[in-house]
């Protein structure tokens, strides 16, 4: 059991370099804005750049998996996080920069896909839950290492923003050697026909007398895995996709990422008298926050459920922001009000959006099109967050911070009403449970049988 948990351990320091590189911004940020020179509009392209590339690795991952294999792919990923890295420590101006960001983004993309889905088709069935957590956990502890990193080299004025960069290359090096020592994944082994080194990895990572019951559920379900893209829009599964986008989508424009990626700044550049590295030195709090409500959401989200936690979650990130919103209207804002509400912020965002949405996608799909209809969501996911990125500090100059935050505040609010009224709640059912609802309550007239009422909850 033990090489189960060291095999997951090695595919979940993905997610570390997920979470390092999407936050190291953060403190970059206010030294590259210097160096370059850059107005609003550049700035928030020189933040979402890294995002892009994670629609394009998100939307091609699957794929090119699929065709080569996950181990293969994870290896590619930690080539392009350790070049990117470099990259971005090294330009000499913005577009270098934007271009480096952008391989990243195709690394983080690939690893959000593969990561968690390769822990989860190494996993005994026992303990995949816990093993497919880790990948979450890396990638908070990613984000908190980010701001440790960019507190620490923050008083280097001159060159500490490339170091904050370049460090991410020591990680991703002990990513790529890593994936030496761990298996492909089983599940692509039967695809391929390889069912003989299929069978050698079920024995090694469970127990060997149910590796070939193991090896007979694989390729059954293999079998099973018929749908097309159509099936994506036909009723039931069209409502099931609807519900994934949507909390895909509400999940980033919660205004999370205006924490995540601009702290640094709002502290520096609107709430006075904030040098440099008080500024970055308090993101390390709002890392620490974010770490300990996600071992806290991973201890409630199968005691209280996904729609309760996913409902406080946005409510509370709904009454903070308003908070925030409401301190922007001091001139100047009170440091200690700012601080807290993003504190709050994170916090209510890491018990219950951050993984619950994970979560509830992994759930609602039907065995048959979980992969592309996860796949589909997942670039909808990061297409929002690159649009919530690019676009805040413009709308925040041409609106004023006050009512951009009550913005968010509103999408928070909707997301509540959302998730009560539309999401079902999955907390202790089967897949196959789920899939079943799906089926008896979203017939269609052609089926011979009356359309019945959409509810909320599974039954």
């Amino acid at each position: 059991m033990s090489y189960v948990y060291r095999v997951s351990l090695v595919a979940a320091a993905s997610g570390l370099l997920f979470g390092f590189d999407i936050a190291v911004i953060n403190g970059a940020l206010l030294f590259l804005k210097q160096q370059f020179a850059l107005n609003e509009f550049q700035t928030g392209i020189a933040a979402g750049s890294l995002l892009a590339g994670c629609i394009l690795g998100a939307a091609v991952g699957g794929w090119l998996s699929d065709r080569f294999g996950r181990k293969r792919i994870l290896l590619f990923s930690a080539v392009l996080f350790a070049l990117s890295s470099i990259g971005a420590a090294l330009p000499r101006n913005l577009t270098e920069f934007v271009g480096a960001r952008f391989a990243g983004g195709i690394a983080i993309g690939i690893a959000s896909l593969l990561a968690p889905l390769y822990i989860a088709e190494v996993s005994p069935s026992a303990i995949r839950g816990r093993l497919v957590s880790l990948n979450q956990m890396a990638i908070v502890t990613g984000i908190l290492l980010s701001y440790l990193v960019n507190w620490g080299f923050s008083f280097q004025v001159q060159n500490g923003w490339r170091w904050m960069f370049a460090t991410a290359a020591i990680p991703s090096l002990a990513f790529f050697v890593g994936l030496f020592f761990v298996p492909e994944s089983p599940r692509w082994l039967v695809e391929m026909g390889r069912e003989p080194e299929a069978l050698r990895v079920l024995a090694r990572v469970d127990d060997p007398r149910a590796a070939q019951a193991q090896l007979t559920r694989i390729r059954e379900a293999i079998a099973e895995e018929s749908g097309t893209l159509a099936e994506l829009f036909v009723p039931g599964i069209r409502r099931a996709l609807l519900i994934g986008v949507v909390l895909a989508v509400v999940q980033q424009w919660s205004g999370i990422n205006t924490v995540l990626f601009y702290g640094s700044l709002i502290l520096k550049e609107r709430v006075g008298h904030q040098s440099d590295s008080a500024a970055i030195g308090a993101n390390v709090l709002i890392g620490g926050i974010n770490f300990a409500a996600t071992i806290v959401a991973l201890w409630l989200i199968d005691k209280v459920g996904r729609k309760a936690l996913l409902m406080f979650s946005a409510g509370s990130m709904g009454v903070c922001l308003g908070c925030l919103g409401l301190a922007f209207r001091s001139n100047p804002p009170s440091p200690t009000v700012v601080i807290a509400a993003m504190l709050g912020c994170t916090a209510a965002f890491a018990v219950g959006l951050g993984p619950g949405v994970w979560v509830v996608l992994a759930e609602i799909f039907p065995n048959r099109i979980r992969g592309r209809a996860m796949s589909a969501a997942t670039v909808v996911l990061w297409i929002a967050c690159w649009a919530l990125t690019v676009s805040f500090l413009s709308i925040a100059t041409a609106i004023g911070a006050p009512r951009t935050f009550w913005l968010y505040a509103a999408i928070c609010v909707f997301t509540v009403i959302f998730v009560w009224r539309v999401t079902p709640e999955t907390k202790g059912k089967s897949l196959e449970d789920i899939e079943v609802f799906w089926k008896e309550h979203h017939r269609t007239p052609a089926d011979g049988v009356r359309c019945a009422p959409v509810r909320p909850h599974i039954e």
